[in-house]
């Protein structure tokens, strides 16, 4: 039986990713042999502001070397607005940065970014047309959709609820979620993604909007889960993890 690290690289005010995707990982637990331990390491970010972005983006180098320290097998970058904030397609040069930084410090890991875990994740179902909620302010959420359509992608509609406190984002009630995707029009979507954002809390909710919409539904959290287990190359059926986690992707 093999044990796995899972690193995160955490802005320091997130508080649900290192409940959301332990959870999925456990859960899989209840499946499956291998095992997992959760390590993280944080940059500072209080206000989802592009200035602060900008900052704490500067600080995850740090943080990869911080977690390389510790051997993880593989490590991801939690936060997905960070990311898709620096410009188009910066998922790919994070990832390739970070990823060279364990490897200079000798302990090579494969870097997953929460951001591009969604791209790929969206992409894996074969969904070409999405809604996507977000909790940002309309500014920043029109850049996470403007993110999402350049990677051939199309926001058929999208809501932003408008949370600029990150803590504040963290206390959203999940199960408000089915309820504000029931008002949005998704008769013509291929899926649906719950949550464009790690600190948004969506678990609970998604097996509630798949039944409601009738879509695969899936979260930043359960793609970046989706695609560490990829990286690891382990098998990605995870019980209450919607349609991306049930093992077929």
């Amino acid at each position: 039986m093999k044990t796995y690290r899972i690193g995160q690289i955490v802005p320091s005010s997130n508080i649900t990713m290192e409940t959301e995707i332990p959870a999925l990982l456990r859960a899989r637990e209840s499946i499956a042999p291998e095992r997992f331990t959760f390590h993280s390491s944080r940059m500072r970010m209080k206000h989802v502001t592009k200035e602060e972005l900008a900052a704490m983006d500067a600080d995850s180098d740090r943080c990869a070397l911080e977690l390389s320290d510790a051997k993880v097998d593989v490590l991801g970058y939690a936060c997905l607005v960070a990311i898709m904030s620096m410009g188009h397609g910066y998922h790919c040069v994070s990832a390739d940065r970070l990823h060279g930084v364990t490897r200079d410090n000798g302990a090579s890991a494969p870097v997953v970014t929460s951001a591009g875990a969604l791209i790929q994740g969206i992409k894996a179902i074969g969904a070409k047309r999405v809604a996507v909620v977000a909790p940002y302010m309309k500014p920043l959420t029109e850049m996470v959709v403007d993110y999402i359509r350049n990677e051939g992608i199309e926001v058929a509609t999208w809501r932003a609820l408008e949370i600029q406190d990150n803590l504040a984002v963290a206390a959203h009630d999940p199960m408000k979620l089915p309820g504000i995707v029931r008002e949005m029009d998704t008769s013509d979507v291929d899926a649906i993604v719950l949550s464009a954002c790690v600190q948004m809390p969506s678990l609970p909710a998604v097996p509630m909007a798949e039944a409601v919409t009738g879509k695969p539904v899936l979260t930043a959290a359960i793609a970046t889960t989706w695609q560490m287990l990829n990286a690891l190359k382990l098998d990605t059926r995870v019980p209450g993890g919607g349609t991306l986690l049930s093992g077929a992707y």
